[in-house]
């Protein structure tokens, strides 16, 4: 079974084993072909706390852990040497 996973770089690391992680998706538009970059955020549970602002992630689908949270982190598949 494959899950769903998305890269996103972490914008806030302010609640306990929670992060909110945000995702740019970029498409060209239909017509004038310019791209377009749409960002996300998502509520990310991260049940180590190893996560830093500014770091780049893999996060995956999950069940519903609360109202908001539906990802969590891959730990498998991070990047540690990213630095901005």
């Amino acid at each position: 079974m494959t899950t769903e996973e998305k890269i996103g770089i972490v914008v806030s690391k302010k609640m306990h084993k929670t992060v909110i992680v945000k995702v740019e998706s970029r498409y060209p538009h239909p017509l004038y072909s310019k791209v377009i970059i749409k960002t996300k955020k998502y509520y990310v549970h991260d049940e180590f706390n190893t996560s830093k602002e500014g770091k780049l992630i893999v996060i995956e689908k999950c069940r519903p852990l609360s109202k908001k949270k539906m990802w969590i982190l891959n730990p498998f598949k991070s990047f540690n040497n990213f630095s901005n």
